[in-house]
């Protein structure tokens, strides 16, 4: 399942081209998501399922690199440094990456898992990192010029208003990729996976599935990576890996700590259902006619699908 060719992305959340030098090795698992829609969700269940333990020995962050992070990152970790810390790491790897499965070099001896998540569920949390991240921090990783130099960047506009703009076309680089957030790269990134599941490596989960039964899902995943879990370990694994036990260790779990304003609001809530508090019927039409001409209809209802209904109880026990 060799990519001749991958695609070329390059955004604020893609550089594909670090892909290029990288030597992947057997059984290497790769999350590959649109941000926001599960990313380290997925890298630590695949690390509790590793190493076994609900103590990770490491962040995160460190354990699971972002190897094709952006050009606006590149100071807090160069690409020698992702690529050396891998290059150490002696146990299964897991790598993140917010590029799409087009634009890997997709190796046969790597296992590949894209999450999905509702476009619109997905857009409400862009919305909200968005607001948790703290510029000033992001202007000094990039250039290290004096804040009191720079405009302040124009306040984020009503929520609404926001996700409305996030559906609509966008400006496109070279190869047709809409460069900024916007429904239209979501829908081509897991879609373009939804696509490929009959391929061995690669696995699709879906958010409310996640949410529903989440024992289930971690079970499932491990014996698809062939990771054999003993009996008595799975009830701490499972705990560990629910929003409340990660939110409560977000100094160590969450990512790019050093330009959140606060790492707990990372895991702001996962639930499912939320942007629709904020648009309009005549809005949600709009969504539905913009993203039917994106994605056939047997793709999108399974995407579209909600998790459980307010106040029913999630599975999070073996």
């Amino acid at each position: 399942m060799m990519a001749a060719t991958p695609r070329r992305y390059l955004s604020p959340v893609h550089n594909s081209a670090r892909w290029d030098d990288f030597p992947v090795r057997d059984g290497d698992i790769v999350v590959s998501t649109p941000p926001k829609c599960g990313t380290t969700w997925a890298q630590m269940i695949c690390a509790l399922l590793i190493f076994q333990t609900p103590d990770l020995p490491q962040p995160l962050e460190t354990l699971s690199p972002w190897l094709d992070q952006p050009p606006w990152l590149d100071r807090l970790r160069p690409q020698e440094e992702v690529f050396a810390r891998l290059a150490q790491q002696e146990h299964r790897r897991v790598i993140k990456t917010h590029t799409p499965l087009d634009g890997l070099p997709l190796d046969p001896r790597v296992s590949y898992i894209v999450v999905a998540r509702h476009p619109l569920d997905r857009a409400l949390s862009v919305y909200h990192q968005t607001a948790n991240i703290d510029v000033e921090r992001v202007y000094a990783a990039q250039d290290h010029s004096d804040p009191q130099s720079r405009q302040p960047p124009p306040p984020l506009p009503p929520i609404g208003e926001w996700l409305q703009f996030w559906c609509l076309p966008q400006p496109t680089d070279e190869q047709g990729a809409e460069v900024p957030e916007s429904l239209h790269q979501t829908v081509h990134h897991l879609y373009d996976a939804w696509q490929r599941q009959t391929a061995p490596n690669v696995k699709v989960l879906h958010y409310v599935d996640l949410r529903a039964d989440l024992a289930g899902q971690m079970r499932a995943l491990a014996d698809w990576l062939g990771i054999a879990v003993d009996e008595s370990l799975w009830p701490g694994l499972v705990k560990a890996a629910t929003f409340d036990e990660m939110r409560n260790r977000a100094e160590r779990l969450a990512p790019d700590t050093e330009i959140l304003r606060d790492p707990s609001k990372f895991f702001r809530s996962g639930r499912s259902g939320g942007s629709r508090d904020f648009l309009t019927e005549e809005d949600l039409d709009n969504y539905r006619k913009r993203v039917g001409e994106l994605a056939p209809k047997s793709f999108l209802d399974w995407l579209h699908r909600d998790g459980p209904a307010p106040g029913e109880p999630t599975r999070t026990g073996p």
